[in-house]
């Protein structure tokens, strides 16, 4: 019989020659080289060494808990057979073995299944160990090679099925991972490879399934047929030898027809079956120069391959639960920033563990009116995918909330509300800012969130002063919003407290360093060159070392360029009939201003049915702006909140092809409601000499 190793907890040193390759496969533990060196003195007529034809190699048996430590601390026994230690031959079994002692019999037998016991237990929590499918699979492989078996395939259905999902096609399984020991003069000093070729007897390339390149011929995919053998074995998910009647045409059809089917009990063919179906098989293998599989062997592999199919069950379950979170908090956050008139913008998003990348951290960037751009950031309290939904719905708020273009401080009084209608237990901190790139100011009001930095153009940083405010969910709390100048030049930093605050520092020591920082790198580019936005999110974020990353991190950097006023044309038009005329004329005036005399027709026509428009339903002046950027906009603004819309007019209708002109001539065109009223806007593509 097999003899097992025994369990040692705790690491074990490794002993010279054994342990693993870079390419994943189990060497021979240092047992190997002993029975090469045993194999040597046979060879030699070394008396001691010499054995009866046909018996096995009598490896020595590790002294006082010695030995090389195999799979979780177990040291390796046996390999090649047991002996009962004076010289006779292999034990066979718990049945007899040791000549006229019953006593010593039952005791050897009971060592055996020790041993064996151990084994299973160091075998199952190496397998236990991973977290993820490769990691699984691997454990196995190496928890059984070649302590147990000489060789392994791992079979795995493809796709792996995930909960309660139902195949939809015929059942396929791939060949996952394989494992052997390596040919014996990879695994032995110089000194004894010599000896091992002249007999052979522990020639482990000589594999039955191994090529001539040392690989594993087997079929690389498997289509299991309905009704056929390999189906029959596997429905019935107990191990069989694979010299058995069902297991022969099995293995034939696992591993393919024009691959060698191993003779004898020198197989075992383990169904792998999770909770609710068979998700695979795995084959071991043992060489002629060991002992064939015995009975008591189908129970250690029904062991192994249970806790490795459990394993990997709840692996492909982890993987979904997190590819779910994963997927919710991308999609929760925007793809991509857009590219407002007169700003720049770059983000980064950190979360605080790879293992939980839900969290409430958000930041955005939402074009407004008058080519105006919101900056929002916030940090609701958690980790979870609670966390994750509110933070979530707070994002829409604010959205929403930024369309109908309120005031800053009432955004956030908005959606104060908002988190209290959510629970009372919903808190968040959230900084919004306005900024106006033709007044070159901006307007931030905050609820409880860490200032933001301005850098300028000359290098130094600044923390803001603004409002501190409660944070977003404590209710009845009034917010305060302030106007700051915005620079063409400047960077804001807007952040949340991940990137300051951490165990081993608290919040305003984070801001200094901060600030340090942003002004060190401002530096390095000189005085009149503001640093590049995205080095300049990398140089920040490089700023936390070991121990700084306790909590998410939402980081969104704004460069002011804003328009120079030469490029903003701006006028009131009373709401008469007069007004589409004098429209047309001040905006041939500012064509010719501008160079811009190819787009006149164009744009007379296009300010014509939009003021005609404004007019015919406004009360108070209606506004005319025209903004020169890397386009032409045009925006045109009344009192009257109903939005246009268009439509398709009928032949007998003589207006309402005005919004069919824009959709059409226009580059972009829209229409936002304001709180005084709405604005109506279209782009056209400035001449390509003029264009950026």
């Amino acid at each position: 019989m097999t003899e097992y190793p025994t369990s040692q907890e705790g690491p074990q040193p490794v002993a010279s020659g054994g342990g693993t390759d870079d390419a994943g496969h189990g060497k021979a533990p240092i047992v190997a080289a002993e029975a090469v060196r045993t194999h040597a003195q046979n060879a030699a007529g070394d008396p001691d060494g010499a054995r009866a034809p046909g018996r096995s190699a009598e490896l020595p048996r590790p002294r006082g808990g010695g030995g090389r430590p195999a799979a979780d601390g177990a040291s390796v026994g046996a390999l090649s057979g047991a002996t009962d230690g004076s010289g006779g031959g292999p034990i066979a079994g718990g049945s007899g073995g040791v000549p006229g002692g019953g006593t010593a019999d039952v005791t050897t037998t009971a060592r055996r299944e020790g041993d064996r016991l151990r084994f299973v237990g160091a075998a199952t929590r190496r397998i236990a160990r991973g977290i993820d499918l490769d990691e699984i699979v691997l454990g196995l492989c190496r928890a059984t090679v070649p302590t147990f078996s000489d060789a392994i395939l791992v079979y795995l259905r493809d796709p792996l099925p995930v909960g309660d999902e139902r195949p939809v096609g015929p059942v396929v399984l791939r060949l996952r991972r394989t494992d052997r020991l390596r040919p014996l003069d990879d695994l032995t000093s110089g000194e004894f490879a010599g000896a091992a070729g002249s007999g052979g007897e522990l020639d482990f390339s000589r594999l039955p399934l191994v090529g001539p390149q040392g690989d594993l011929p087997a079929a690389e995919l498997c289509e299991i047929r309905p009704g056929g053998p390999l189906a029959e074995v596997l429905r019935g998910v107990r191990p069989v030898f694979g010299s058995s009647v069902a297991a022969k045409d099995a293995l034939s059809e696992l591993l393919g027809g024009d691959h060698p089917v191993p003779r004898g009990q020198r197989a075992i063919l383990a169904p792998l079956r999770g909770r609710r179906r068979v998700i695979g098989s795995a084959v071991f293998l043992r060489t002629p120069e060991r002992p064939a599989f015995e009975t008591n062997d189908l129970l250690v592999a029904a062991q192994l391959a249970t806790h490795t199919a459990l394993g990997i069950d709840k692996a492909m379950l982890y993987g979904r639960e997190a590819y779910i979170a994963d997927e919710l908090q991308r999609t929760m956050l925007p793809d991509s920033l857009p590219q407002p008139t007169g700003v720049r913008l770059a983000s980064r998003y950190l979360p605080a563990a790879e293992t939980a990348r839900v969290g409430g951290d958000w930041y955005d960037a939402i074009p407004l009116p008058g080519s105006r751009v919101a900056l929002v950031v916030g940090d609701v309290m958690g980790h979870s995918m609670t966390s994750a939904a509110i933070m979530g719905q707070l994002r829409t708020t604010a959205q929403t909330l930024a369309q109908l273009d309120l005031p800053p401080a009432e955004v956030l009084h908005h959606l104060d509300e908002q988190a209290q209608r959510l629970g009372s237990d919903r808190m968040a901190t959230c900084l919004y800012a306005v900024y106006d790139p033709v007044s070159h100011r901006i307007t931030i009001a905050n609820a409880g969130h860490p200032p933001p930095v301005l850098l300028h153009l000359g290098g130094r940083a600044e923390v803001l002063r603004v409002p501190p405010g409660a944070p977003i969910g404590v209710g009845g709390v009034d917010f305060e919003a302030v106007e700051l100048d915005a620079p063409a030049g400047a960077t804001l930093l807007l952040y949340t407290d991940g990137l300051v605050e951490s165990r081993l520092r608290d919040v305003w020591t984070g801001i200094e360093q901060l600030r340090e920082r942003l002004a060190t790198t401002a530096q390095l580019t000189g005085v009149d060159h503001p640093p590049p936005l995205e080095a300049l999110c990398d140089d920040v974020l490089d700023m936390l070392g070991p121990g700084d990353r306790d909590d998410d991190i939402a980081l969104l950097a704004a460069r002011f360029d804003g328009i120079a006023p030469s490029d903003v044309a701006y006028w009131f038009l009373d709401p008469e009939e007069t007004a589409p005329g004098r429209a047309r004329r001040f905006a041939r005036r500012a064509l010719a201003r501008w160079g811009l005399e190819e787009l006149q027709d164009s744009l007379e026509l296009l300010v014509s049915e939009v003021v005609t428009n404004a007019v015919r339903y406004a009360e108070r002046p209606v506004t005319l702006r025209l903004l020169r950027t890397d386009v032409l906009r045009c925006e045109v603004g009344d009192d009257s909140p109903q939005l246009p819309r268009q439509r398709r007019a009928r032949e007998t209708d003589e207006g309402g092809r005005g919004l069919f002109l824009v959709n059409r001539m226009a580059r972009r065109w829209g229409a936002t409601r304001l709180s005084s009223g709405k604005v109506v806007w279209f782009e056209l593509t400035l001449p390509r000499g003029d264009a950026g």
